[in-house]
């Protein structure tokens, strides 16, 4: 009988050691791995970004193959859902897009084309929104700003 005991003491504490170490590692990998390139696609590249304070950062990608132009807000630490935008806008075409809304981890894909064009892009997480300019194009300086509402 105190074999038997024994016995089921050990198999319940394998258990709960088992179980624990389940539920440590599921948690610490749970965070996707998202980059800019997974939001816009494989065919864009990082041509600019700039950060959303310690939140994350807003990436503008372009692709050369079909002149379109990419937005993404994508946050340092996923986590619950909060407020983020990605938008990205062509002056002289008038053309925008972007994305609103409350995520867990990015705002985007916002798509325009843009080859040969300036282009003004930005976002925001939570309270603190960034913006940039006139960019990727030689006729202008960019301007950048980053305000906390």
């Amino acid at each position: 009988m105190r074999i038997a005991r024994n016995v089921a003491a050990l198999g319940a504490a394998t258990a709960l050691a088992v179980a624990g170490t389940a539920a440590f590692s599921t948690s610490a990998s749970a965070a996707p791995n998202v980059t800019p390139q997974g939001v816009c696609g494989k065919a864009y590249k990082t041509v600019n970004s700039v950060p959303v304070g310690s939140l994350g950062t807003v990436y503008l990608t372009y692709n050369s193959a079909n002149g379109k132009n990419c937005v993404a807000t994508i946050r340092a630490n996923p986590g619950s859902a909060k407020p983020m935008s990605a938008y990205i806008y062509v002056p002289a075409t008038d053309a925008w897009a972007g994305d609103d809304g409350n995520f867990t981890s990015y705002a985007g894909p916002g798509y325009v084309y843009g080859k040969g064009y300036c282009v003004s892009w930005g976002g925001h997480i939570s309270n603190v929104y960034v913006s940039v300019e006139n960019s990727n194009c030689a006729a202008l300086k960019e301007q950048r700003v980053t305000e906390i509402r």
